[in-house]
C-alpha cells in the first residue's frame, strides 16, 4: 500500500527536548545547572513520559504542561537545584521554544513537494504544541497538528492513533508514523501503521508486543522510506 501520510510525534521526534536545559545551562550565571544539565534533561524527561503513562492507566488525565512541570520539579529536586525557582521559570519558557533536529525541515519540505500529507501526532497540549510548532516555523509544511487532548488519554491508548484515521480518512497502511520513542513506534505499529523508530541514542529494541518496520538515527531518509 502506498504511503500517502506521513505522521510524526513531536517531542524528541522533532523537537529537541534536551534543548531547553542546554541552553540554559549556557547563560551566565548558570553554573549549577551547567554542571549537571545533562542530569536534569534526562531526569526532566523520564518523570515527564512515566506520568502520562501512570495517569492514563489509572484514568487520571491531565494535560501535558502539568506533566512537564511535575516532571521538572521531580528533577530539580533529584539534582539539588530544586529551590531555584528562577531557573524552573526559565526552563519551562525554554520549552514553549524547542528547536527542531537539524533535518527537519528539509525531511519536511521533500515530504509536502511529492505531494504526501504531514501531520504531527502528540501528547502535547495544543497550545503547547502551536507555540512549538510556530517558533520553529514549520507551520507551513503541516497539514495538521492533532494532540491527545482531543480524546483526554495519553499514547499508547489506541483512541489517539485513530485521531490519524478520523482526520485523514485514510487505511493504517496508507500512515507512515515516526516516532523517537521506541514504545510509541511499537504501539503504532501493533495499531496497525507503517512505522519507523528514529533511534536517536542507539538503544535496545523495546520488548514488546510489536517492532517498527524501520529503525533510523535521524529522519533524513523518511522521504525514501516514505517513497519519495
Amino acid at each position: 500500500m502506498t504511503i500517502k501520510i506521513c505522521v510524526f510525534d513531536a517531542y524528541g521526534t522533532l523537537f529537541d527536548v534536551g534543548a531547553a536545559a542546554r541552553i540554559a545551562a549556557g547563560e551566565d550565571g548558570r553554573d549549577a545547572l551547567a554542571a549537571k544539565w545533562p542530569e536534569v534533561a534526562e531526569y526532566w524527561r523520564q518523570k515527564q513520559l512515566q506520568y502520562t503513562w501512570l495517569r492514563a492507566v489509572t484514568d487520571n488525565h491531565t494535560d501535558f504542561w502539568s506533566v512537564t512541570k511535575d516532571g521538572l520539579d521531580w528533577a530539580l529536586e533529584r539534582t539539588g537545584l530544586g529551590d531555584d525557582l528562577e531557573l524552573r521559570e526559565r526552563l519551562l519558557a525554554l520549552y514553549w521554544e524547542l528547536q527542531v533536529y537539524k533535518e527537519v525541515p528539509m525531511m519536511l519540505a521533500q515530504l509536502k513537494a511529492a505531494g504526501l500529507q504531514t501531520a504531527i501526532l502528540s501528547n502535547g497540549a495544543p497550545d503547547m504544541l502551536d507555540g512549538a510548532v510556530s517558533s520553529a516555523g514549520i507551520e507551513t509544511f503541516l497539514d495538521a497538528v492533532l494532540s491527545v487532548e482531543e480524546v483526554g488519554v495519553f499514547k499508547p491508548d489506541a483512541k489517539v492513533y485513530q485521531m490519524v484515521l478520523d482526520r485523514f480518512e485514510c487505511t493504517t497502511e496508507e500512515v507512515l508514523f515516526v516516532s523517537s520513542n521506541g514504545w510509541d513506534a511499537a504501539s503504532a505499529s501493533g495499531f496497525g501503521f507503517q512505522t519507523v523508530w528514529a533511534n536517536r541514542a542507539n538503544e535496545p529494541m523495546d520488548r514488546l508486543f510489536a517492532e517498527p518496520r524501520e529503525v533510523v538515527s535521524d529522519l533524513t531518509t523518511i522521504p525514501a522510506i516514505a517513497g519519495v
